[in-house]
């Protein structure tokens, strides 16, 4: 017998059909509609547009009594827009499953969780795991979930009344995935403000449900935060320890480290620093100790608070955010309600278009745009932020305002112009290593706002000379201009090199240690290739590496950032910088103290020295030697609270580094 949920009142011999609106920063990005039909099969098609991405797939989904899947089928594009089919089923006591990323099979009786499901599957999750009362249930192709409720609440809209319930589900990702029901146990809602997905005529109650789940969201943390910050009530004395001197970019051994309070003490050499006699003692010997690193390309989400600090980042730089919510999560992390870094904040500004982003200021005028620069300055933001589908005439006022009020300017380069005229108009910096090749490309590009920003540089990176007098005009151009770029090198790994199937470069250091469920996303591919540029997509991210080389060794000050997930992603760009030949001491002091100054925080932060901040991560070996030590933390300290690493990559299911 097939178990398949049928609405109160509703006659169950009749299809039943539901609607959702796919939204993205309040507006309308796409859809989800989901048939029940009475033979216990429910059929679902969803799509949305992000900037060009976005999936769209047709799923249909067969569910026994217990509401476990027992047939799955999935057909349609994925998010970069690559083939999706993907079918899973149950026959003789054997679950079998096969896309273009799996093929496995295992003993039925688990819930098979798709890597193109509906938003429908999250509520076919959740009724099994009532009917499992409290215990887990075993996910394929690995891993296991639980369920908590969490509230429940009656909304009041348009003339009706609903009642609909929060559920929390651990085991998908780092965190909660929370999950509005109705009544009859259907999906009603995700809601969010970057993306949300709700139940069609109930769109304005986005922001109560999302306001409940951030309360939520931020008791969790705030538990957390309690049970894993450490305040020294002593001094901590680190002995024998290997010093990373940033300024430098240098090792000094067997040196001693005293941290009272928030402030380092005492640093030097173990011979000459005498730690006071009511210190705490930390044990250096064969681990090296580093100021704490910056991310210098994020867009802070609560999560990535315990994953930069568990992986020694204590300084970010976010590039594009919703003004309030980061500043309530800037907040949390700064009074210690919540695990987080320090906060360093750009303004992102975009015009209005089918490609606009999904966050941020909008501008459509150059009166606008001069507003939005002075409504961020007012804010305390020390960055302008420029998108893709920004008129390019509004760069040259935006630069002019910003710059007087002290604001640096960076971004895509709007579309319409190159890198080239985007720097000749006063920016100072660059966003991602593609628009540099995109410069030497305007004549084959079409729209940068589209995916052809990534696929004219799959196509044509490999082929550009980087010797070639347009490429050695531009770098020259750029040290005119003191420009600084943001390669995001970690960005274009998986994107370009990715293939389905097969484990992504930038996931494998880390892959072992994530959740069973997270694992699944380094198989998934990346772009869509063919036979006839599979290779060349690869050369063209060797390119990517070898312009940051060639830009690094012209002079050109190079960024560590992610725009990834969090904390593990810093580690892994580290690694590509020195995989483009950046010596790993350089790359080292990129993530500190040259951050540092370029957010004119170098007095503070960037550097272990006597009167500093007392922001430092301890790492087992020496990643001045061998870069990937850098994973290796163990103890991190933001600002005299000390954590431990491990105890915090546990809490959001991240096993230790070995």
């Amino acid at each position: 017998m097939i178990s398949v949920w049928h609405p109160i009142a509703v006659d169950a011999s009749e299809p039943q059909t539901l609607r959702y609106t796919i939204s993205s920063n309040g507006r309308v990005a796409g859809s989800e509609v989901d048939i029940y039909l009475p033979n216990g099969r429910v059929e679902c098609t969803f799509e949305f547009n992000d900037r060009g991405r976005g999936p769209k797939i047709s799923a249909a989904y067969i569910l026994d009594v217990d509401d476990l899947p027992v047939r799955v089928d999935e057909t349609g594009n994925d998010y970069l827009k690559a083939p999706v089919d993907e079918h899973f089923n149950t026959k003789d006591g054997v679950a079998q499953w096969k896309s273009t990323a799996e093929n496995g099979h295992a003993p039925a009786g688990s819930f098979y969780v798709s890597n193109n499901g509906a938003a429908a599957e999250l509520a076919f999750l959740i009724a099994a795991l009532q009917k499992a009362h409290g215990a887990p249930v075993r996910l394929l192709p690995a891993g296991e979930a639980r369920l908590e409720r969490l509230t429940d609440v009656t909304l009041n809209d348009h003339g009706q009344k609903l009642h609909v319930t929060d559920f929390a589900i651990t085991g998908l990702s780092f965190e909660p995935q929370t999950v509005w029901l109705d009544d009859q146990q259907h999906f009603f809602a995700i809601p969010g403000t970057w993306f949300a997905v709700l139940r069609e005529g109930w769109e304005k109650t986005n922001d109560q449900l999302y306001a409940i789940d951030i309360k939520m969201r931020d008791e969790r943390y705030a538990r957390l935060a309690n049970d894993m910050a450490k305040h020294p009530a002593h001094p901590i004395a680190i002995e024998h320890v290997r010093l990373f001197d940033s300024e430098q970019a240098m090792m000094r051994e067997d040196q001693t480290v005293i941290v009272a309070g928030d402030r380092f003490s005492a640093v030097g050499p173990t011979s000459s620093v005498r730690p006071p006699a009511d210190a705490e003692h930390i044990d250096g010997t064969g681990k090296t100790i580093l100021p704490g690193l910056f991310d210098m390309h994020v867009h802070a989400q609560a999560l990535d608070g315990i994953l930069n600090i568990a992986s020694g980042v204590t300084s970010v730089r976010d590039m594009g955010n919703d003004i309030d919510q980061l500043q309530h999560l800037q907040d949390q992390w700064q009074n210690g309600t919540a695990i987080g870094p320090r906060v360093w904040k750009a303004g992102f500004i975009d015009g209005h278009g089918p490609y606009q982003a999904p966050t941020g200021l909008y501008a459509d005028t150059a009166a606008e745009a001069e507003a939005a620069v002075n409504r961020y300055a007012d804010l305390g933001y020390v960055q302008i932020k420029l998108y893709s589908s920004l008129h390019p005439d509004f760069v040259p006022g935006i630069v002019k305002v910003a710059h007087a009020r002290g604001l640096r300017v960076s971004g895509h380069i709007p579309n319409g112009m190159t890198a080239s005229q985007f720097v000749e108009d006063g920016a100072d910096e660059i966003q991602h290593i593609n628009f540099i090749f995109l410069n030497f490309l305007a004549s084959q590009v079409k729209d940068t706002r589209t995916p052809e920003r990534f696929t004219a540089v799959g196509a044509n990176a490999a082929k550009l000379d980087l010797e070639s007098k347009p490429v050695n005009d531009f770098i020259q151009l750029l040290l005119n201009h003191h420009t600084t770029v943001d390669v995001t090198l970690g960005t274009f790994e998986g994107m370009f090199t990715g293939r389905p199937g097969q484990a992504s470069p930038d996931l494998v250091p880390v892959l072992k240690r994530l959740p069973a469920q997270v694992q699944r996303s380094a198989y998934s591919g990346g772009l869509p290739v063919t036979a006839e540029n599979d290779q060349l997509y690869k050369d063209s991210y060797r390119a990517m590496l070898a312009m940051t080389k060639r830009m690094y060794d012209a002079g050109i000050p190079i960024l560590a950032g992610t725009d990834g997930t969090a904390g593990i992603m810093l580690h892994r760009e580290l690694e590509l910088e020195v995989q483009a030949g950046i010596p790993p001491a350089k790359s080292l002091q990129i993530a500190s103290w040259n951050a540092a100054r370029l957010l004119k925080q170098e007095k503070e932060l960037g550097s272990i020295a006597e009167g500093k901040r007392a922001d430092f991560l301890l790492v087992e070996g020496n990643p001045a030697e061998h870069i990937s030590d850098i994973r290796r933390c163990r103890l991190v300290m933001k600002n005299g609270t000390l954590y431990d690493s491990g105890d915090l990559y546990a809490a959001v299911g991240i096993g230790p580094a070995k």
